[in-house]
């Protein structure tokens, strides 16, 4: 095993030192050796330092899965900055709240991607604290924004010294990045974590799937999320693997890079693995490069598993968990049989802890359901300026996960619910007061309420029950107007008009009888 670097920044360093001339990155027809990302990520960082960019503050990335992302995310935090991803699904309200939330000092954007102008998107956002917004593909455009190749010439003004004296204050302790997650509450946290924690948990959990010198990564899991960024590039760099960006997940297209790329690994939702098996192609596709696949989620059907290993041909096939306070729970182990790779979550990431606790904080005995909690170097270090909700999550170091779920006897993990009411689609996380929350936007909508139901094929859908005075309504109105205002996947499929929300003494909508009224409620 590798003695993990403390920094990300020095997870570079040293790859550069094991493999200077290994593929690193491969973009389409760029291709970036670990030299190459280095002296890429060094230029980047001189260049946001010439335009004022100071240790410890923060500066977004909001773009699709590219190589601009990469090493404009690693100059960055050579430069001491904190790294803050957006959401590609991300609206102008979504994006600006988070952008305020965090005093984010520079945003790194694109245009045109899925016909996305993020940039207008937020122009009716008051953003005091943002100096600049840079395009990292194309020149300046008419509204003047810069184009990244116009902000790195003025790395020249900053000299290579300048750049090693912040890299050298620069320790294991510094906060490497802010990744916004929603509560129940609705209000977005931003979850804090250490450049040592995260190259320690990677580190493990790249060494778990076996990820090694010679693979080749294609990464549909998005860089905003961490299984695409951190799961993803990050652990590339660790272990001197080929990172394979994919902007869009495309079936089709990802058969064909599989064959002629020769993909070794390849992670991502259930969702994404069900598709490559229903897609035509299949059939015609040399699969015999597949090595290792990593996916998750509440309920992984076994069948699925088999059809990995059987029809994709994957050796190894790994399922994990974990949540963005702590990415990384528990994994399961190579050789582990089908059975236990559909039905648990796998074991405690090693040298971390995970109990099950009744509502007293009592430890219950195996296969007992109750709350789930993690501690050790996974768990993050707390939620930004926000030492109130910090407190209530973590507590003598134990992180309460929000989640319910059993502990057999040898340690494997099966979530079984969630304490909260998050419900997970097509692999994204989906937070029900935070969609409430904007659909009340909606002049039509006096009050609502938003469920999860399964769904065959993106594992979860939102059910939205809407008190409403107007009559006139629409489905397709209603759904064409969140998605104007949210991320798509945090769209309801369905709407239901009720003539009001089922509540408790205390207030609390009692969801679990929303269900019921379903059928005679449907807006069509």
């Amino acid at each position: 095993m590798i003695q993990a670097p403390m920094t990300i920044p020095a997870a570079l360093e040293a790859a550069v030192q094991q493999w200077p001339d290994a593929l690193a990155v491969q973009d389409g027809d760029t291709q970036l050796s670990f030299n190459d990302l280095l002296l890429q990520s060094r230029l980047a960082a001189r260049a946001m330092m010439a335009n004022g960019l100071q240790a410890g503050q923060r500066f977004a990335i909001w773009a699709p899965n590219i190589h601009e992302w990469i090493w404009t995310a690693m100059g960055g935090m050579m430069a001491g900055g904190i790294l803050v991803p957006l959401n590609t699904r991300y609206r102008g309200i979504e994006a600006g709240d988070i952008l305020r939330r965090s005093q984010a000092r520079m945003l790194f954007t694109t245009t045109g991607f899925l016909d996305t102008d993020y940039p207008g998107l937020l122009k009716d956002e008051a953003l005091p604290e943002l100096e600049h917004t840079v395009l990292l593909r194309g020149s300046e455009d008419d509204r003047g924004l810069p184009g990244i190749k116009s902000i790195l010439a003025s790395a020249d003004d900053v000299e290579e010294a300048a750049l090693d004296a912040r890299l050298a204050r620069l320790d294991g302790d510094s906060i490497s990045d802010i990744m916004y997650t929603s509560g129940t509450t609705g209000a977005p946290k931003g979850v804090l974590s250490s450049h040592a924690q995260t190259v320690a948990i990677f580190d493990a959990w790249s060494g778990t799937v076996g990820l090694t010198s010679g693979d080749r990564y294609l990464i549909v899991n998005p860089f905003f999320h961490s299984f695409g960024y951190k799961a993803g590039w990050l652990s590339c760099l660790l272990r001197g693997a080929t990172a394979l960006p994919m902007a869009v997940f495309n079936p089709a297209q990802t058969l064909r890079l599989i064959e002629h790329e020769q993909i070794t690994v390849l992670p991502g939702a259930p969702t994404i693995f069900q598709t490559l098996l229903a897609e035509q192609s299949l059939s015609a596709t040399d699969l015999s490069s597949l090595r290792c696949a990593v996916t998750g989620a509440a309920s992984v059907p076994e069948q699925l598993v088999h059809d990995m290993k059987q029809v994709l041909q994957f050796d190894e096939v790994f399922t994990a968990y974990g949540l963005t306070e702590c990415p990384v729970v528990s994994i399961t182990r190579p050789g582990d049989d089908i059975a236990i790779i559909a039905n648990t979550a796998g074991r405690a990431l090693p040298d971390t802890e995970v109990r099950i606790v009744d509502d007293q904080g009592s430890k219950l005995a195996a296969d007992e359901v109750g709350r789930i909690q993690v501690r050790g170097y996974n768990v993050m270090q707390g939620y930004f300026e926000n030492p109130q909700a910090t407190a209530e999550t973590i507590v003598d170091g134990w992180l309460e996960t929000g989640d319910l779920g059993w502990m057999d006897a040898n340690g494997y993990i099966k979530v079984t619910d969630r304490a909260k009411d998050m419900f997970i689609s097509g692999g994204f996380n989906c937070y029900p007061a935070e969609i409430e929350n904007l659909l009340l936007r909606h002049p039509g909508i006096d009050d609502v309420a938003v469920v999860g139901t399964a769904d065959e094929r993106l594992g979860e859908i939102g059910h939205a029950y809407i008190v409403s005075p107007a009559e006139a309504l629409a489905s397709e109105d209603l759904i064409a107007w969140a998605r104007e205002h949210m991320a798509n996947f945090k769209v309801p499929r369905r709407f239901f008009r009720v003539p009001e929300l089922p509540r408790n003494a205390s207030g609390k909508v009692q969801k679990f009888k929303l269900e019921a009224l379903a059928d005679r409620t449907a807006i069509e």
